[in-house]
């Protein structure tokens, strides 16, 4: 059963799950790596509230749908309903920032894309968002110089800065409320920078946002 609560600088928020608003293919290299065209506008695609796991908890993998990959992202909490706005706005809408995982079924993935079909299967499916808790947002953070690093078994498989984004986050977070409106709670992933990889049962991973927050899980199955 989810347990899952958005925590706000160490405090449990008033604020509901929503949706996750994910970003894909926003770091060049990335894309380039999974042979991916670089795109010239942001590739949407969302998760259920019901993907929503702790990131400090066991990381439980569905196995039996094939090779899961990790993804470390940049993540924002969004506090005010976002639609149509400037960045301006956006910026004035954020609650907090963290560090995420966006777990994907890579095998299932390839083949959907190779049929010409959504994603959802591979990427929104119970505990594929294992997110961290929050720090709250401060007008003074540069958002575009955040170090994401993610350790699998104490080796960098991640090193990426959010200053090699294609569209940064308050352009992004704009450019998202042109097509449907962003609400309390909901969250939004920033792309993930080159270096994503399998998972594999009993893996520990390290997952860091600067000097800000530091999560570490270890790597279990589900029972589906």
């Amino acid at each position: 059963m989810q347990n899952y609560q958005h925590v706000v600088g160490g405090q449990a928020s008033h604020l509901p799950l929503g949706k996750v608003v994910c970003v894909g293919r926003n770091y060049a290299a990335h894309a380039k790596e999974l042979n991916n065209p670089v795109p010239t506008e942001p590739v949407l695609f969302i998760k259920p509230s019901t993907s929503l796991v702790k990131l400090e908890e066991p990381l439980a993998i569905p196995t039996h749908l094939g090779e899961c990959h990790f993804e470390a992202e940049m993540s924002i909490l969004i506090g005010q309903t976002l639609c149509n706005c400037t960045q301006e706005q956006a910026s004035e809408a954020i609650a907090g920032i963290g560090v995420a995982l966006d777990l994907t079924l890579r095998e299932l993935q390839q083949e959907l894309k190779e049929n010409g079909l959504p994603w959802e299967k591979a990427k929104s499916f119970d505990g594929a968002c294992p997110v961290s808790d929050f720090i709250p947002f401060s007008q003074s953070t540069n958002l575009q110089d955040q170090q994401i690093v993610l350790r699998q078994n104490q080796q960098v498989k991640q090193n990426g800065n959010t200053e090699d984004m294609i569209t940064p986050v308050l352009a992004l977070l704009s450019y998202i409320s042109q097509f449907f409106t962003l609400l309390p709670g909901d969250i939004v992933l920033t792309g993930t920078p080159a270096g994503v990889g399998s998972l594999e049962l009993g893996d520990q991973l390290s997952i860091s946002l600067s000097d800000s927050i530091h999560c570490i899980t270890e790597v279990g199955f589900s029972a589906g």
